[in-house]
């Protein structure tokens, strides 16, 4: 995987460049800032580009800002953003794109889990911490997910966060079929149509999470 790392704390970006290496992927560019990217993306062809949220000059949305720029003209570019703290409103029509992701800076503690998120984004599939898949279902308290019974929700969030159907077995100790048909039923309820391809299933609930703020 070949990945460009952008980050304004040099401490963290050092230490997500050596994550990568460590991990057999391959560096292919870093930054401070967004500056230059669009150039350094198109002259390294990366699978995935981590970005930090919030980076000079204004400390306010420049990463999800690039991001979008990034997924007009190069949709299956993986972008995996990172944050402190939950901002959901920068993120909210990103979510819904193939190949994105949004992680809490401390989901970098958790090494394996982190690069395993990180390789799912390059591969066009969904990585979406857990405290902001919540606080985007908090947000949707009214209307057809209201529908949903306490084990659906739990279901619905474990998709949104881009876990297989056996990954979601086993965090919430059920059998594959009985997870099977909690996805079925969530789908039903949400009237939006199924799919045995995990990343286009997981894409179409966030799409109507985002189509419902």
């Amino acid at each position: 995987m070949r990945v460009i790392v952008v980050e304004d704390q040099v401490l963290l970006r050092d230490g997500l460049i050596r994550l990568f290496a460590d991990k057999g992927h391959h560096v292919v560019g870093s930054g401070g800032d967004v500056t230059g990217l669009e150039d350094l993306v198109t002259s390294t062809e990366p699978d995935l580009v981590v970005l930090d949220l919030r980076m000079p000059p204004t400390f306010t949305d420049e990463g999800a800002t690039a991001a979008r720029a990034l997924k007009v003209t190069r949709p299956e570019l993986g972008i995996l953003l990172l944050s402190q703290h939950v901002d959901k409103a920068s993120v909210i029509d990103l979510v819904a794109k193939p190949g994105f992701g949004y992680l809490l800076k401390d989901r970098v503690l958790e090494v394996d889990a982190f690069i395993d998120a990180a390789e799912r984004v390059a591969g066009g599939g969904s990585a979406l911490d857990p405290k902001v898949v919540s606080a985007l279902i908090a947000a949707q308290d009214e209307g057809p997910l209201a529908r949903l019974s306490v084990r659906e929700h739990d279901v619905l969030r474990l998709m949104a966060e881009g876990l297989t159907n056996s990954g979601i077995a086993g965090h919430l100790f059920l059998s594959a079929r009985t997870v099977e048909a909690y996805v079925g039923n969530v789908m039903t309820k949400l009237e939006i149509t199924g799919s045995d391809d995990r990343h286009r299933r997981v894409l179409a609930v966030l799409a109507y999470l985002r189509a419902m703020r």
